[in-house]
């Protein structure tokens, strides 16, 4: 007698691993554009290059990089028009995840925001840091260098566990070495001490506690010093022109931010 066998069990299950797998690989999808150059502020070569770092660094972390720029000095507040365009960009690409670096060339403001996840990946503290990183090339109008390195940067930072200052003395690499030098030199002296012969003899070796005794003592005033210290008082100096905190959209999108001027 010949036995049936059942396929439908096996084809049933490779037909589920293959839809979760096409789910998963299709969770997120990076956009088509991430580089909204309205001012003209970069070359065709900038853009295309800008493009494949702002896609390379979206696929990692789920979130659109974005870059919109302006050169309209009517922009009195880049927050709305960096807000308007976000809400229409978010309909437009059924996406709410994204980091949206913001430069007007006109009135030299420049704004970075993160919006859905990145709202925490990347809160204020984070956005001020990388808005410190990035100023010298913005007051040099190296507008290319400046969302790159906001990329890079922001990338970097998203990497850590929220709340985690990503800039603090342990994550620097010299300072892992440096502690990893002491270490070793450390253990190497404890090898070198447990090497060599123990010293037995000590100061009560050659003292005689049954005969010695303190025949006499005396305070002697020698001099008397005093230290003026001169208290400095606050001056009242300026840096630059900053800003920061999120907000919220026109459309109550909410997100972390920091503004600047350059």
């Amino acid at each position: 007698m010949v036995k049936k066998v059942n396929f439908k069990a096996p084809l049933l299950f490779c037909l589920m691993l293959f839809l979760l797998f096409i789910s998963s690989s299709t969770a997120f999808a990076v956009a088509d554009r991430h580089i909204y150059d309205e001012g003209n502020l970069l070359s065709d070569s900038e853009i295309a290059e800008l493009e494949a770092v702002a896609a390379e660094h979206s696929r990692k972390h789920d979130v659109d990089f974005l870059l919109l720029t302006s050169d309209d000095p009517e922009i009195f507040f880049i927050t709305n028009f960096m807000g308007d365009f976000f809400d229409d960009w978010a309909e437009e690409n059924n996406q709410e995840n994204a980091v949206l670096l913001t430069i007007n060339s006109a009135t030299r403001d420049v704004y970075l925001a993160g919006f859905g996840t990145a709202q925490r990946s990347l809160d204020n503290q984070r956005v001020e840091l990388v808005l410190d990183r990035i100023m010298n090339e913005m007051r040099a109008n190296d507008f290319d260098a400046a969302f790159h390195k906001t990329v890079t940067t922001a990338s970097r930072y998203m990497e850590f566990r929220p709340g985690v200052n990503p800039e603090h003395i342990f994550f620097k690499n010299w300072f892992q070495i440096l502690i990893a030098v002491l270490l070793g030199a450390l253990i190497v002296g404890i090898m070198i001490y447990n090497s060599g012969g123990r010293i037995t003899t000590t100061a009560r070796t050659y003292f005689d506690d049954q005969n010695s005794k303190v025949i006499t003592k005396k305070d002697v005033f020698r001099n008397k010093t005093v230290t003026r210290r001169k208290v400095q008082k606050q001056s009242s100096g300026g840096g630059g022109s900053f800003g920061g905190g999120g907000g919220s959209t026109g459309g109550g999108r909410s997100f972390s931010g920091g503004w600047r001027k350059f």
